[in-house]
């Protein structure tokens, strides 16, 4: 993941950082943007570089090795509370312009070491090959061996993929590298242009059975199996497609999922909209019946697979709909006492529009973009809902990205 380019000015100057952008770009009176700096510094802009003259109470050592060349990471620098009030403020800014006052309830923050899902970059060196992430605002890519991102499984996975890398990669040109961390071992996802001969295959599956790789997906191709790469959703267990959506760290699917639990307290038939391979819908189907929408056929095949293999649940029922162009109109929704939404970061306009003019009363609304979030509530609040305090999530830990989950009522 690359950080943005920030602008610097051509010659040395002193200047104070008034704002961090929600980007994590410091921001002076002169609308300078100067990356890893804090509110109230005071700066000195070189061509060689940024001096911080006069640091922030805020700033804090970088706790990872790899912080100051690697562009994974882009708040490294500030201290844990200031980051979680950074992200909380973005989300109360969204919303209040789109005139609405949003309380916050808190900010659940996963701890380092949790991610279980990343895109890895490799590229052929003379020597072997290069694993990591892409240095700031850079093609360059930065060997991360000491990642405090990365769960120690995925972790323990860099020596294997840099042995991919080199089945993989030409020397002009990197492959993508998506790593996650299932029950059975690591499930791999590579983007490559290099075409599959029956030499490399046969290489792969030794390399895969070597490495206890769980699945290997090459360029959209399944090549190799040696176990499911089992998710588990509450009783159920899950093989997703490959690619398809998982939270990013079990802490930060652990606080959605129970804030969506608590917010469809209650409900005896729930619809699960944008439901994915069913982080919500399985675990809520232990006390009610959910009607699973998603637009991926494949990712509800193996919703249904899970729940019929788990057993003892209640009844789930699925429907491949796109509900960007079809969302579920009021009378489809009036059988439902609660509906969850878990839209990309496009939001669900569509469907709140419909959710807005039907009957339902509870919506549990999940994001990852902060500006949709808004528009949606605004047009949720318009209709009659009140939009109750907002939990931030915060998964993807010194990063500016942003989950957020909230209830949204009404008589």
């Amino acid at each position: 993941m690359q950080a943005p380019t920030e602008y610097r000015r051509d010659t040395d100057v002193m200047q104070t950082v008034e704002t961090v952008t929600h980007l994590g770009l410091g921001r002076t009176a002169t609308g300078e943007l100067i990356a890893r700096t804090l509110p109230g510094e005071e700066v000195e802009v070189t061509d060689d570089g940024i001096r911080i003259l006069t640091p922030s109470p805020q700033r804090v050592a970088a706790p990872c090795r790899h912080f100051k060349s690697c562009g994974g990471c882009a708040m490294q620098h500030a201290s844990d509370d200031f980051v979680a009030g950074w992200k909380a403020g973005i989300v109360r800014k969204a919303l209040e312009n789109q005139g609405l006052a949003g309380e916050i309830a808190g900010v659940e923050t996963s701890p380092p070491g949790s991610r279980r899902r990343a895109k890895l970059s490799g590229r052929k060196t003379k020597g072997g090959a290069l694993v990591g992430f892409h240095a700031r605002a850079s093609d360059q890519i930065v060997a991360v061996p000491e990642c405090k991102l990365l769960s120690p499984a995925l972790l323990a996975t860099l020596p294997a993929l840099e042995r991919l890398t080199q089945m993989a990669a030409s020397r002009s040109a990197e492959v993508g590298l998506t790593v996650t961390q299932s029950l059975a071992g690591p499930d791999i996802s590579v983007e490559t242009d290099r075409p599959l001969t029956r030499e490399l295959r046969e290489e792969i599956a030794r390399w895969a059975e070597d490495n206890r790789i769980a699945r290997l997906v090459w360029a959209g191709e399944q090549v190799a199996m040696r176990a499911p790469p089992v998710q588990r959703f509450g009783r159920a267990d899950v093989v997703p497609p490959p690619g398809a959506f998982l939270q990013a760290t079990p802490q930060g699917e652990a606080a959605l999922l129970a804030q969506v639990q608590r917010i469809t307290a209650g409900a005896r038939r729930i619809a699960d909209l944008f439901a994915g391979c069913g982080t919500f819908a399985l675990p809520l189907s232990e006390r009610a019946e959910v009607h699973a929408v998603e637009g991926d056929a494949a990712m509800l095949a193996a919703l249904d697979r899970g729940w019929r293999q788990a057993g003892g649940l209640s009844r789930i029922t699925t429907e491949a709909r796109d509900l960007f162009r079809r969302p579920l109109l009021p009378d489809e929704l009036a059988r439902f006492d609660a509906v969850v939404l878990d839209p990309p970061r496009a939001g669900a306009e569509a469907q709140v529009t419909e959710i807005a003019r039907s009957s339902v009363r509870t919506v549990a609304m999940v994001s990852c973009n902060p500006v949709t979030f808004a528009r949606d509530a605004r047009l949720l609040t318009a209709a009659g809902f009140a939009l109750q305090p907002v939990t931030v999530v915060d998964q993807f830990r010194w990063s500016p990205h942003i989950e957020i989950v909230a209830a949204f009522t009404r008589t």
